[in-house]
């Protein structure tokens, strides 16, 4: 696949009588065919931004296209599991699954629902499964859909080590074999290293990191010596043990080997880093640099 899954421009977003910006002034690209870990603190607006591009709400300010149009627009294209797991509670777990086949009649496919949902009683009615269970059976309704992207909002949150596993191999190969682009929020971050090839960190109500996970993490470096000087390089953070300085950076140029000992971050290091640090300045890659529409205004 080709082209953006999701482009942001200056979208913003306000909640409650005292307009609290869940979002504001938020820009970036997302390249079609990624698996997108979407990282944050609790209120940075990953649900907000989920939302937006699944077009369940409005936004107060600025736009986002999602494959290429308005959502409203492909929203058949897309599959959106929130957080609360919306489902019917007085419906089996057969009546559910046959819902989403009569819901989507050109592309169900049976078969990759019935594998997610696994060994669910299919007699059983919603409301009396586990949190477990039903994120079971919201993750068979989005695959099965066989949407071209899809919106997951802290899926595995209430799934055991085990079957999140299994369905994160699940995701896995249904990008690999179809395309499909993910966007998956999630505070699991060790899970979320070997899974996405794709990094949003949104804090602020901004996009403050973005773009391909390598990319990301080999513009960082981790310093440990003893001098104090870390120019021309931008420091993200650093601290003090001792005689000895350790500290995180952004490389601008080579980085001085006989002075520091370097290793490379992991990509827990690199968000919690920049977590603990938000004054930081943002780096996008260029594929997740959107074009904006003051470019365009400017250009012409």
């Amino acid at each position: 696949m080709t082209g953006a899954a999701i482009e942001a421009d200056g979208l913003g977003m306000t909640y409650g009588r005292r307009k609290q910006w869940a979002l504001r002034d938020c820009t970036f690209r997302l390249p079609a065919g990624r698996v997108c870990a979407l990282v944050g603190p609790n209120g940075a607006g990953k649900s907000t931004l989920l939302a937006l591009a699944a077009g369940l709400r409005a936004p107060g300010e600025g736009t986002v296209r999602v494959l290429g149009s308005s959502p409203a627009e492909v929203r058949e294209r897309i599959a959106y599991v929130a957080q609360e797991k919306p489902l019917y509670p007085q419906l089996t777990v057969a009546d559910t699954l046959w819902a989403g086949g009569e819901l989507n009649p050109a592309a169900w496919d049976r078969d990759t629902a019935e594998r997610v949902v696994g060994d669910l009683p299919r007699d059983a009615r919603v409301r009396s499964l586990s949190g477990g269970q039903r994120t079971r059976l919201a993750l068979a309704l989005a695959l099965g859909k066989r949407p071209e992207l899809m919106l997951l909002d802290e899926p595995m949150a209430d799934l055991d080590p085990l079957v999140r596993h299994r369905l994160m191999g699940v995701l896995m190969a249904e990008a690999a074999e179809h395309g499909t682009t993910i966007v998956l929020s999630s505070h699991i971050l060790t899970e979320l290293e070997g899974a996405c090839d794709y990094l949003l960190l949104v804090d602020g109500g901004r996009v403050r990191l973005g773009g391909e996970t390598e990319d990301l993490v080999g513009a960082h470096a981790l310093l440990t010596g003893q001098v104090r000087d870390l120019a021309p390089h931008t420091v993200v953070e650093s601290r003090t043990t001792g005689r000895q300085l350790t500290a995180l950076v952004r490389k601008e140029g080579p980085v001085d080997d006989t002075a520091w000992d370097i290793t490379e971050p992991s990509l827990e290091d690199l968000l919690l880093a920049h977590l603990r640090a938000p004054d930081a300045p943002p780096l996008l890659t260029p594929s997740a640099t959107a074009h904006t529409s003051r470019e365009a205004v400017t250009s012409a």
